[in-house]
Parts: structure tokens; sequence; C-alpha cells
């Protein structure tokens, strides 16, 4: 009986010690962290995130909008995701995904007539074209001027949501909106597919095989080992015939791409038009999901689940216990500084 029980004793110690201790750890320090947070707010603590849990899983529906934000989150992660695996801190998710929707809703506008066959095509690769030219102007800087990615993305988020704005107030504001800004509807041939009569779209899928081939094409091609290569001395690297320069622009034009995806399934599924407040944070949320998942493109496909839950039982605590929608960026911030503060105090902290 001991010789049987304390192999598996110290495998469990082991484990506890790893990254699945550290995981199970924020897991529990974030619901008491959440309990104690209903409580200041006067409610029963356990009720509510009970509430918490059945407004983001509890039904069909409501695990349905959960993958809706699931989504935008999962797209917008994977760009901050890939540039780090460069080295490169980018947090231009928001403005990408703004750009993506303003070019697809340009190629809308610009062949509204056409036959969906066409526009939808037409839409995406406007999308993918605004999101990677956001990605790439940060990396143009970078490369040819110095200039920081994380400031220049940063920067250009504000842009981003200005231009969107802009035309949405001014050029391509309908006219039969009753001052509402905001462009006219979208055709049905410019709306992504939708699957099981909810508003889960294409979106979603487009996020889950983009992070399998990023997997593949960053673990086991020779691109991948390349970005390792460059990450780690670009010296090195340029000596074995890889440039730095060009990986830099090619993981953030991937990266915007991605982001710019995102923008477009929100106007064309959620919103069916181009309007303000298309992102809600999404781009924040992405990065903040890709910190946590340590920029494994694997996990972050789960850890947006969880987090698209969180957004969407926010709408459930709205609802039944009166407390303002931005609970769930409360609850958001917490997680981020219990995960920051267990990982830097953790000693076998998880690692990508």
């Amino acid at each position: 009986m001991t010789i049987t029980t304390q192999p598996a004793v110290r495998f469990g110690l082991r484990l506890l010690r790893g990254p699945t201790g550290a995981v199970l750890i924020m897991a529990a320090t974030f619901v008491l962290a959440a309990l104690t947070f209903f409580a200041i707010n006067g409610r029963e603590s356990i009720s509510l995130f009970q509430e918490m849990v059945m407004g983001a899983f509890g039904d069909g529906y409501s695990f349905s909008e959960t993958l809706v934000k699931t989504a935008p989150i999962l797209l917008t992660a994977l760009a901050v995701a890939l540039p780090a695996r460069l080295g490169l801190i980018s947090v231009g998710g928001e403005g990408q995904l703004y750009l993506g929707a303003l070019f697809g809703t340009g190629a809308v506008l610009a062949a509204v007539d056409q036959p969906g066959w066409l526009l939808m095509p037409l839409m995406l690769m406007g999308a993918m074209a605004g999101g990677a030219l956001w990605g790439v102007i940060p990396g143009l800087l970078k490369t040819r001027l110095g200039v920081n990615e994380t400031i220049s993305t940063l920067l250009l988020n504000y842009v981003g949501v200005l231009l969107v704005s802009f035309v949405v107030h001014g050029p391509w504001k309908n006219p039969n909106s009753l001052g509402w800004p905001a462009t006219i509807e979208f055709p049905q041939g410019a709306i992504l597919p939708q699957f099981f009569d909810t508003r889960v779209h294409m979106g979603l899928i487009f996020g889950v095989v983009a992070a399998i081939m990023l997997h593949i094409l960053v673990t086991r091609s020779r691109w991948g080992l390349g970005l390792q290569v460059s990450r780690s001395n670009p010296r090195v690297g340029a000596t074995a015939g890889i440039s730095y320069e060009r990986n830099v622009l090619i993981v953030m034009a991937i990266g915007g791409l991605l982001a710019g995806l995102a923008g477009i399934a929100e106007a064309s599924v959620i919103q069916n038009r181009l309007q303000d407040g298309l992102a809600s944070g999404y781009g924040m949320t992405g990065f903040l999901v890709a910190w946590l998942a340590g920029q494994h493109f694997l996990r972050i496909i789960p850890l947006s689940v969880l987090m698209g839950g969180l957004l969407a039982s926010a709408d459930s605590l709205q609802l039944y216990a009166q407390l303002p929608k931005a609970s769930a960026d409360i609850l958001q911030a917490l997680l981020f500084i219990i995960v920051l503060a267990v990982a830097s105090l953790w000693p076998n902290r998880p690692k990508a």
C-alpha cells in the first residue's frame, strides 16, 4: 500500500508545484475575489456567483452568447500572440479590429449591388487588408525608425476608432438613420454565416482554425524556428539568412489581418452595419487573454471561451442583479492582477 501510494503522492506534489498548481491557485483566488466583490456591493455572494456562471454557460442561449463574444477575443488575442513570438509587444488589436471593419465596410458599400458570391470575398479581403495595414505601419516604424511598437500600436488604436467615428458621422452616414451615426444595413450577401439559429458566426471558425495553423507553423516549420532565432539573437539569425525586419512585418501583418476579420465579423453579424462602439474593448481583452495563455496559440482557445463567458455574464448580472455592466471590467482587472501576482511568485510558473 505504501509502495503504491508514495509515487502517487510525489506525482501529485510535483503537479501542484508546476503550472497546474499555479492555475488552481489562480482560479481559487479569483473565485474568492469575485465573492468578496459581490459582498462589498451588498449582495449574496454565492448565489450571485452562481448567477454569473449560469449567465455564461447555463443553457444553450447563454453558451451561444459566450461564443459570440469569444470570436473577437480569440482573433485579437492571436493578433497579440504572434508578434510576441518575435519578442514584440503589440497592443494594437483594437485599432486593427476597427480598420478591418472600416475597410471591409468600404468594400461592401462600393459593391453593394453585387451578388453574395462576389460581395462576401470582397468584404473579407477588404477587412484583412485594413487590419494588415494597421499592423504593418507599426512594423515599418520599428524597423525603419526604431519606434517602439508598444507605443505606436497603442496610439494607432485611437486613430482607428476616430476614423470609424468620422465616416459614420460623415460621408458614410445613412441619411435615413434619423440622426443615428451608422452606415446603411449590410445586404444579406455580406452577412457572415451563422450556426444553429444563434448569433454564433463564421468568425469563431476563423479564429479556431487560425490558432491551430499558427501553432503548427510556429512549432513545426522552418519559419517558426527562424522566429525563435530572430527573437533570441537577430544578429545570429541574419548570418543564417533570417531577416528580422522582414519577419517583423510578416507577424505584424498577419496579426493585424486576424484582428481585421474580428472587426468585420462584428460589423456584419452583430451590428449589421458599421457604427461607433464596435469593439467594446475586445482588443485589450484579447491582449489579456494572450498574456494569460503565455502566447501559446492552443491555450488561447479555451481561455478566450472563459473570458467570453465572463463578458456574457455581465449582461446577466446587469439584468438580474442590477449591477452595472462595468462589473465585468472590474472582474477582468481582478483576474489580471491575480494572474500577474501568482505567476510572479510561483516557483515553476507556466511557460509558453
